[in-house]
């Protein structure tokens, strides 16, 4: 079974050495940006944004 979106974020950031996890990973807009720490507790929370952050991370083949 292929893994979803999620899944594959989970995997990567549960592989990512802490010092990493405070690395901004994602521009969402002109004012907001995420580090995987912050994506990690959107995609965790299954929040709207977290739908975004991981459309746009398999966009650009981070996930």
């Amino acid at each position: 079974m292929p893994q979803g979106n999620k899944e594959k974020f989970l995997k990567i950031y549960a592989n990512l050495p802490l010092g990493i996890r405070q690395e901004i990973i994602l521009v969402l807009d002109d004012k907001r940006t995420m580090t995987w720490d912050a994506a990690f507790v959107e995609v965790d929370n299954d929040t709207e944004l977290s739908k975004i952050i991981l459309e746009k991370l398999e966009r650009l083949q981070i996930i």
